[in-house]
């Protein structure tokens, strides 16, 4: 599609979502449902990482961008999150949508953090999880369900982010 966009519009489908984050103010945050689509991408280091092999695990699923400043704000409190929480049975994976990783591995030079960072240089999972804003957060329980759904940012999510965990770890 990508590449029809392109020769149609003269823009890339990512540079039309990008446009229209970065002029909406959509946030919103609300309960789920379902089962969490599987999928496996490669991790910074180049491995493989596979969404059913943390099962038994809750996951805080990030999807995020270089050029998303409420991206900016968030990674550290996320980190904050990972850090307390961790040794639970809690991990995040932040996935990154940059057509190109090493976008993404200059904001994390600028902005280190400890959880495991995903590529989808093709947008192949965010469209898997139909996400149309940035950041969006997803929360997974042990068993693979989706549980909770963030659309974007604002100062107090952290504090969401951390009762849902908590919440999904005593289940």
């Amino acid at each position: 599609m990508n590449i029809i966009v392109n020769r149609l519009f003269g823009f890339t489908w990512r540079s039309l979502v990008a446009a229209v984050l970065l002029t909406s103010t959509v946030i919103s945050a609300n309960e789920v449902e379902g089962l969490a689509p599987d999928f496996t991408l490669k991790n910074k280091e180049g491995a493989n990482v596979r969404l059913e092999d943390l099962r038994g695990e809750v996951v805080m699923l990030n999807f995020w961008a270089s050029w998303c400043g409420p991206c900016r704000q968030e990674m550290p409190l996320m980190d904050d999150i990972y850090k307390k929480y961790s040794k639970f049975g809690f991990t995040i994976l932040a996935v990154n949508v940059d057509e190109d990783s090493s976008d993404a591995d200059r904001f994390l030079d600028a902005v280190p953090v400890t959880f495991p960072i995903l590529y989808d240089n093709e947008s192949r999972i965010s469209e898997l999880y139909d996400v149309d804003a940035m950041p969006t957060t997803i929360m997974i329980d042990r068993n693979g369900n989706r549980r909770f759904m963030h659309r974007g940012y604002k100062p107090g999510y952290e504090d969401d982010y951390a009762k849902q965990v908590k919440t999904l770890i005593r289940e």
